[in-house]
């Protein structure tokens, strides 16, 4: 998928929403423990409920490797069912690899020949080695950390340079030079909301992929004001609060709620910018 198709995707529905399927064992409903694959079928109803306002699933592979090969069974129903649900979706695996050489060719292999997926999350402190693998895949992408929301993010993405430029600009800079902006996103939490006007400037093509917004408290508002440029360029994702907006058997309705709101008021911002 290019940037430009994802774009049109995003003019379709009217909506730049990712949904984060970090499924836990633990928190889903109960009344779902006696089925044969309890992972699997809360994705299956989630799926069913949110993709006509839903852009992006990101499925966080720490929920599905924990439960072993079940687990990975899960996954791969779930990329196969949303697949199968609409053509219209841009499927990300939320694994934050970074290796080198060989490894990290068997991970690209891993996520964009057996599992399907449009992009993966990427670590980059070991360089271009880690990167480059998965810039030999037309039409998927490397969506590489640059700046993140959690509070460690200071031991290491703010330190500066004998320029005085922080870490994780240098990773927006240098990370441009490995590929095209129809080959590299990049991850900037939503949180870190007031750092977005400088990052499009280094970064003004590149899609953005912005967790945070939702549970962890980021702000839809400011996200698309200093984010947005003129073909959206923004993937926001919510998790906890739309999959896990009731832990009963209304979950998948109270899912499409929360997906619905957001969904809404990211079409209000479509419009301001004049992108639809």
């Amino acid at each position: 998928m290019t940037r430009l198709e994802l774009f049109e995707i995003i003019k379709k529905k009217r909506s730049f929403l990712c949904v984060g399927l970090d499924t836990d064992i633990n928190k889903i409903p109960k009344h779902l423990l006696s089925t044969d694959d309890p992972i699997f079928e809360f994705n299956k109803q989630i799926v069913d409920a949110t993709h006509e306002v839903t852009v992006a699933y990101k499925p966080n592979l720490a929920f599905y490797e924990s439960l072993g090969s079940k687990g990975w069974d899960s996954l791969d129903k779930t990329v196969n069912y949303i697949r199968s649900v609409t053509s219209d979706i841009f499927i990300i695996a939320d694994a934050k690899r970074g290796d080198i050489g060989n490894t990290s060719a068997m991970y690209a292999r891993t996520f964009f020949d057996t599992y399907n997926f449009d992009g993966v999350t990427l670590a980059p402190y070991m360089g271009f080695d880690t990167v480059s693998p998965f810039l030999q895949f037309d039409g998927q992408w490397a969506i590489i950390l640059a700046l993140t929301s959690n509070k460690s993010a200071n031991d290491f993405q703010y330190i500066k340079d004998e320029k005085n430029v922080p870490l994780f600009e240098n990773v927006l800079k240098t990370a441009q030079t490995w590929g095209t902006s129809d080959q590299i996103m990049f991850v900037v939490g939503a949180t870190k909301a007031e750092a977005l006007q400088d990052i499009r400037k280094i970064a003004p093509d590149n899609f953005l992929l912005v967790p945070g917004v939702g549970a962890q408290g980021g702000s839809l508002a400011e996200v698309a004001k200093y984010g947005m440029n003129d073909h959206c360029g923004l993937l926001v994702n919510s998790s906890r609060g739309i999959i896990y907006a009731s832990s009963g058997e209304d979950f998948a309705d109270l899912a499409k709620e929360k997906a619905t709101e957001l969904q809404e008021e990211m079409e209000v911002y479509l419009k301001g910018f004049g992108l639809i």
